[in-house]
């Protein structure tokens, strides 16, 4: 779906509204200005000048709000499904002051 806003400014309240935030599109002649913009839009992928639908298998791939569970695509995918922990194990007994 391609929709013309009358602003920037309204381009970015359109696109932060919805509740879907897989991947979205600016085309401009400023990629400067297009790029500054993209990182407003609360969407996963945003790209300046390019389809929406553009995968590499070395990008993370996922959205934001109701549109994707995280982001997919090595190495991305390790730190959406883990989580770090520190478990230490004392294999000497130790005395405490307490």
């Amino acid at each position: 779906m391609m929709i013309k806003a009358q602003t920037d400014e309204q381009a970015i309240e359109m696109a932060n509204e919805t509740e879907y935030g897989l991947s979205s599109a600016i085309f401009t002649s400023d990629l400067e200005k297009g790029t500054k913009l993209a990182l407003e839009i609360d969407s996963g992928m945003t790209h300046v000048n390019d389809q929406t639908v553009n995968l590499q298998s070395n990008t993370p791939f996922g959205g934001t709000k109701a549109s994707g569970l995280g982001r997919f695509g090595n190495p991305w995918i390790v730190e959406e499904f883990t989580v770090t922990k520190w478990v230490s194990v004392q294999h000497k007994y130790r005395k405490f002051l307490f």
